[in-house]
């Protein structure tokens, strides 16, 4: 097989698709074999045949560094390279070009139907051992492209040293690199359907990167990581989450602590899951969640810019260091949930934006394919391969690395074609409505295979709308996540605490309203980051009258009321003791508030309300079930006095809020004869309250109200939230 003057002239500009055809060891039509090098830069080269001392001289057929070498042998056999540079500088080398594709038909076929559940197996770059060989093989799409080679520091960044083979119709390239191994940096060069000039791409499905302006994509070995966490993992499956207590924390990891005395610097993965397991063991905390952990360029998106799906950020260690992280926190027994952003993706150049020199990942109708909002661009849920990239991404958080759930990013924007547009900047879909149909699919997909593959695991919608069946199962038309957010809840209970305690009564309604509709899906009760950021201040600057005493028990009442409502909790880091500033995500946390009662006392009043919600681990049992729930006293404006009953299978609660700062006597029907043991108090002087109260308790008396045939009298402190406990069977 000699190369015609056209396949040379396609080797030499690099723009050969298959240049396996041509390189490598191939069979001669008249018997023996052509072994033919692509060596750029040597200036001379010699076949070492396995077993012969003495190399064979190999002719050079192009200045640039093509070689070849016709040898008479009736099998096949193995070989090196003995190549000379400069200076006769020599190396012995594996050729690339003689190993059979990585992929198998099957594993093509699977990945172009956007069936292969485990494609970051497969795409990317993974250590192998090929013909007792041991390498990186590498593997990725551009289907539009006319040359992808691999480059990166073992071949001086040169396009033209390892030109990688086109896998038939899949759009698939790949090559497999011998000698390379673990920390390897690497891109694609890449030549458009439209270019000469060829361009450079990281690598979508790494597992690591380094940090800007490089971006390269590094080849990283997770094997050697010995997880300690098979406890965890086993009693996470025993029983769903909807029947335990669920509280997490929201943690930002660049801004949670820094470290002062070393230039500031945030802490890394390692100290991080220590210091958190502590802390969030220390206030009852079951879950962290952590804001995208995913690779990103630019610290101000917070990490919701994704450019490497597949890869924990380089800013806080490797990825092995992220695995301690995780396993740290499940040794502690907290669960990890990440924010994961499958919604949109940036315009870096480097990243996946025409990734092939086309509109690959994103749509090329800006009406369908650009968020305006937030100047990113909306993955093409319709497209196969695109579709099984992202579900490869949520799978493989949860199997790498042990994550326990994702929290799904602007799912209102996925579910809808019109969202945040007007008239005229958008498309229908094909039955004219504005719901996006592959979207909608690819969401009820990813969520069926993080059950099917991760029982245990939950996924958490953030999603704003009123889109019916976001926490339904699929078979009764619902997107089957496990959770949303309650935005709504959040929403009008902020609203309410942020009004002067005088006019309350005027909008009473905003406490009561989000019982119209909670049992319509499976909320978490959350106070996010979105809610500190922008302008909008700190969750204590929200409240609403009076002087700073009276903004510390407002927000008191407000944590209360958040435990004490049905459905699992979240809260963002800092709001726990009440955090005064704004957050920054290029800051730490105001942790030397916690010298000042005020804060002090919120946040053990936090742990207080954690502490409870786990005790009465059959309250939480029935967060989602109405029966669990009955208002007593829902329509007391005038005195903007709420009251409402949580029951447990062995216990029930009297949830009794006083959202002015008059202090009260009360009575008020109870659905058990017996004393009521004030559990929570956030007026108690422990919390720097005011300390009225009611000496740790009530005996009920044979007195009706409020449709029970006993009631109890008590004292209601200003703002203040009173919960009431009975260990009782209902």
């Amino acid at each position: 097989m000699h190369l015609s003057q056209v396949e040379l002239t396609r080797l030499v500009e690099g723009k050969e698709s298959s240049p396996h055809r041509f390189l490598g060891l191939h069979l001669l039509p008249q018997g023996g074999y052509m072994v033919r090098a692509l060596l750029p830069d040597a200036i001379s080269c010699e076949l070492m045949m396995e077993g012969e001392n003495k190399g064979i001289p190999m002719k050079k057929i192009h200045s640039l560094g093509i070689f070849e070498a016709e040898i008479k042998s009736k099998s096949v056999f193995r070989y090196q390279f003995k190549a000379t540079y400069r200076e006769k500088i020599t190396h012995l080398l594996e050729d690339p070009y003689r190993f059979l594709p990585t992929l198998s038909e099957s594993d093509l076929f699977l990945i172009g139907k956007g069936d292969d559940h485990k494609v970051y197996h497969k795409l990317g770059s993974h250590l192998a051992t090929i013909d007792g060989v041991k390498g990186v093989r590498f593997a990725v799409w551009a289907p539009s492209a006319r040359r992808v080679s691999l480059v990166g520091n073992h071949n001086f960044w040169n396009g033209r040293t390892h030109p990688m083979r086109l896998l038939g119709a899949s759009g698939i390239w790949e090559i497999f690199i011998p000698g390379l191994t673990a920390g390897a940096c690497y891109k694609y060069e890449i030549l458009g359907p439209a270019d000469e000039t060829p361009f450079l791409k990281t690598d979508p499905c790494a597992l690591s990167f380094e940090p800007p302006p490089h971006h390269a994509a590094v080849v990283c070995d997770l094997s050697t990581f010995d997880w300690q966490d098979s406890e965890w993992m086993k009693k996470r499956c025993l029983q769903p989450s909807h029947q335990q207590p669920v509280s997490i924390y929201e943690v930002h990891l660049g801004s949670w602590r820094r470290v002062p005395e070393d230039n500031n610097r945030s802490l890394n993965y390692k100290e991080l899951g220590t210091q958190l397991a502590e802390y969030c063991n220390r206030l009852g905390f079951t879950h962290v969640e952590l804001m995208p952990p995913t690779e990103h360029p630019f610290d101000g998106s917070w990490g919701y810019q994704v450019t490497g799906f597949y890869a924990p950020t380089h800013r806080f260690g490797s990825p092995l260091d992220f695995m301690t992280l995780v396993d740290t926190l499940h040794r502690a027994n907290i669960g990890v949930i990440m924010d994961w952003v499958p919604a949109h993706f940036p315009k870096d150049t480097f990243a996946l934006a025409q990734f092939d020199g086309t509109y690959l990942y994103e749509h090329a109708d800006p009406r369908l394919g650009e968020h305006q909002d937030w100047g990113t661009l909306i993955f093409n849920y319709g497209r196969h391969e695109v579709r099984g990239f992202l579900v490869g991404s949520a799978l493989s958080w949860l199997d790498l690395f042990h994550i326990d759930g994702l929290r799904v990013d602007a799912v209102a924007s996925m579910l809808y074609l019109d969202y945040s547009r007007k008239h005229g900047e958008w498309l229908p879909n094909e039955h004219g409505g504005r719901e996006n149909l592959a979207a909608i699919e690819f969401l009820k997909q990813t969520n069926a295979l993080v059950h099917l593959y991760h029982p245990g695991a939950i996924t958490i919608a953030e999603e704003s709308t009123s889109y019916p069946g976001v926490t339904k199962p699929i078979a009764e038309g619902g997107l089957n996540f496990d959770y949303k957010w309650n935005m709504g809840w959040m929403h009008d209970s902020l609203n309410y605490f942020k009004e002067d305690p005088l006019y309350r009564k005027y909008h009473h309604n905003k406490l009561t309203f989000g019982m119209l509709y909670h049992w319509s899906e499976a909320f978490i009760q959350s106070f996010s980051h979105d809610e500190v950021v922008h302008g909008k201040g700190s969750l204590m600057g929200k409240m609403g009258g009076g002087d700073f005493h009276h903004k510390a028990a407002n927000l008191r009442c407000l944590l209360a009321l958040q435990w004490a409502w049905p459905g699992k909790k979240s809260l963002f880091m800092g709001c726990e003791f009440g955090q005064v500033a704004e957050w920054s995500h290029s800051s730490s946390l105001d942790w030397h508030l916690l010298q000042y009662p005020l804060h002090e006392g919120i946040q053990k009043l936090v742990a207080d309300l954690n502490a409870l919600y786990q005790k009465d681990k059959t309250i939480a049992e029935r967060d989602f079930d109405s029966p669990g729930f009955n208002w007593v006293h829902a329509d007391d404006g005038d005195q903007s006095v709420l009251i409402f009953e949580r029951h447990g299978y062995d216990c029930s609660w009297v949830v009794v809020g006083n959202f002015t700062p008059v202090e009260r006597t009360y009575r008020f029907g109870v659905p058990c004869l017996g004393k009521w043991e004030e559990a929570i108090n956030t007026d108690s002087s422990y919390y720097a309250g005011k300390g009225s109260g009611n000496l740790g308790g009530v005996v009920s008396e044979k007195i009706a109200a409020h449709g029970r045939s006993q009631s109890i009298e008590v004292c209601l402190p200003g703002l203040s939230v009173v919960i009431f406990r009975q260990k009782t069977k209902v």
